[in-house]
């Protein structure tokens, strides 16, 4: 795909991004290039192609789901200032 001066001004508009007359001729060159690899990359028959979450084969490592530390919760509201039904009361910061 060829993209025209006309094309790219309108892109850099967009961007608002400053390209000069003198950088046009090359930017447009360069998105023409990045829009002829997409056009490529689309051709690509993937029908059969599993969509993966990361390019290596690698399996996470999880750590075991238990409990690591006690309930505080009734310890850290005894402190605070004020609490209502098990949650913590703020003054209002939104008027």
């Amino acid at each position: 795909m060829s993209l025209e001066r006309s094309d790219v001004e309108k892109i850099a508009h967009l961007a608002r991004m400053a390209v000069s007359d003198e950088e046009l001729a090359s930017v447009a060159d360069d998105l023409s290039n990045i829009l002829d690899l997409v056009e490529q990359m689309n051709a690509v028959d993937t029908a059969g192609v599993a969509p993966m979450a990361h390019p290596l084969h690698m399996l996470q490592r999880l750590r075991a789901d238990k409990v690591s530390e006690e309930d505080r919760r009734e310890h850290f509201q005894a402190i605070a200032p004020a609490t209502e039904d098990g949650c913590y009361l703020v003054p209002k910061v939104i008027e």
